[in-house]
């Protein structure tokens, strides 16, 4: 099982990793963030589906996503 930390406010909502993500875990949020968009969010209770395969964090522009297994 692995975990996704993603940094909201650094994200600038290119939305890489929604489409890269294998298994469909990532969406974005209603709340705005500093930058004026909507940013990703691993998907509420998606944790044990991850399985840690790191594309959504290598395919970030702005590094705003960790991977921990």
């Amino acid at each position: 099982m692995a975990k996704i930390k993603i940094d909201q406010e650094r994200c600038k909502a290119c939305g890489l990793c929604i489409i890269y993500c294998p298994r469909n875990l990532i969406t974005t949020v209603k709340k705005i963030n500093k930058r004026g968009v909507k940013p990703a969010q691993f998907k509420k209770g998606a944790a044990a589906q991850c399985s840690g395969c790191t594309l959504c964090a290598i395919i970030c522009p702005d590094n705003a996503i960790e991977v921990y297994k």
